[in-house]
């Protein structure tokens, strides 16, 4: 599964570093987890879509990297207030002016450091490229989450236990803040999470579990109660709760879905609880993105 594009640029001095780093601050990039190293560094960007494309035809009149923002007016003044303040002699030499586009947009090129153009741009119309929707993002970091767990169906559980914590180590959670309770069967799941709910140290639950047909003949039953409960748990202490019991017809299936075909509902049920605190807290500060 393709999960991010990242576009490396190398700089000719930590200078240069330095400087670039401190044009996307000033305007306003989220910055992302970076690395530091010995021998190098790296200080990383992040954006809320990224996209690979091809071009047919001519090509548009712009720097190798396009970017595309909400607001270009206020992004232009940003650009041109960091390069008078740190760039010598003549900055407007550094940035062209806003300039209507053949593609109904508008777009302005910059280059704060010698070599390392970029283009940004925005749809004209008064809609469009805009957001449409408040989502959550897919980084967990700073955030702690209990993953809830039956032992029953092990072959199975085990699996999307791993699919969990892949997904939340791979978005920036620290093992430390990940608690992992183990309880019977599924029907247990319900009572642990609401414990771990009421308790208040986590930002969110993972509940995971394997519920067979041919195993019980109280199957419905089961799966109802334990759905319910989680539900339950979930809309009333106000801590997502993400659901990861597979009710499967027979073993096979149920491997299936645990990562040999049809992907791992382990780590989907991770990514899902995560992209809801982060959803959570933007509702919770007036639904800002």
């Amino acid at each position: 599964m393709i999960k991010a594009i990242s576009i490396l640029r190398p700089t000719a001095s930590a200078a240069a570093y330095e400087r670039l780093v401190s044009f996307f601050a000033a305007l306003g990039f989220e910055r992302g987890s970076g690395w530091e190293e010995e021998a190098s560094s790296g200080a990383s960007f992040l954006a809320s879509l990224g996209n690979l494309e091809f071009v047919r035809g001519q090509f548009p009149d712009t720097a190798d990297m396009l970017i595309e923002v909400t607001s270009i007016d206020s992004l232009y003044q940003a650009a041109e207030s960091w390069l008078r303040a740190n760039v010598e002699g003549d900055a407007a030499s550094h940035i062209t002016a806003i300039a209507e586009t053949n593609w109904k947009s508008r777009l302005f090129t910059v280059e704060p450091e010698p070599g390392h153009k970029f283009s940004f741009w925005a749809w004209t119309h008064p809609t469009r490229g805009k957001p449409i929707a408040l989502e959550g993002d897919l980084s967990a970091a700073g955030m702690r989450f209990a993953i809830v767990v039956a032992r029953w169906n092990a072959v199975i559980t085990d699996r999307l236990l791993d699919g969990a914590m892949d997904a939340l180590l791979r978005s920036d959670a620290t093992r430390a803040d990940i608690q992992i309770v183990r309880v019977p069967g599924a029907w247990e799941i319900p009572a642990a999470a609401r414990e771990i709910a009421n308790a208040g140290n986590v930002h969110a639950i993972v509940t995971l579990g394997c519920l067979l047909r041919g195993e019980t003949a109280h199957y419905e039953a089961i799966y109802n109660e334990v759905a319910r409960g989680i539900g339950q748990s979930q809309q009333e202490t106000g801590i997502p709760h993400s659901f990861g019991v597979l009710t499967c017809e027979n073993l096979e299936q149920a491997l299936n879905r645990a990562g040999i075909k049809a992907g791992n509902k382990g780590f989907e049920a991770a990514a899902a609880a995560i992209e809801m605190v982060s959803l959570k807290r933007k509702l919770n500060e007036g639904g800002r993105s």
